[in-house]
């Protein structure tokens, strides 16, 4: 069987702040999947083509700054970031997510990430309602979208 058909599927934003809540270490990655990821754990910068030395990450450990504040705010603020890339890279992209260990930082001081263990899928509707719950707030804060930007 292979890593992706044996993940499972994270279907609530209650459930991911739960695990984000118990377990430090987690990232976000928006791709094609483990199985694609894992047999050469490096990503590529699309400016210079450069091969880094982890899979470029958004880390979901709660700051301690965050204080009181809800975890499902913070977890929606992290996926929201960069719900735009199944829409600019590649439809097939989604988010899924690990464990591992920072080995360094990328050009956009992105966490690189080794010593991966995929733990599961993050649902389509979980990223909506990130995107709901982000739009709601009283601030402004829009996904890290650059395209059409010079």
């Amino acid at each position: 069987m292979s890593t992706t058909a044996n993940l499972p599927t994270f279907a609530g934003l209650d459930e991911l702040a739960r695990l984000v809540t118990g377990r430090r270490g987690l990232y976000v990655r928006w791709s094609r999947g483990p199985e694609r990821d894992l047999p050469d754990v490096t990503s590529t910068d699309d400016l210079t083509g450069v091969k880094l030395p982890g899979l470029s990450a958004t880390p979901l450990d709660v700051e301690e700054w965050w204080g009181e504040r809800p975890v499902r705010v913070w977890v929606a603020r992290r996926l929201y970031d960069y719900c735009h890339l199944p829409r600019v890279k590649d439809p097939r992209t989604r988010p899924w997510v690990l464990h591992g260990s920072e080995t360094a930082r990328g050009p956009d001081n992105e966490p690189l990430v080794t010593d991966v263990e995929p733990l599961g899928w993050i649902a389509d509707h979980v990223i909506e309602e990130a995107c709901r719950i982000v739009t709601e707030q009283p601030g402004h804060w829009g996904p890290l979208d650059r395209e059409g930007r010079a």
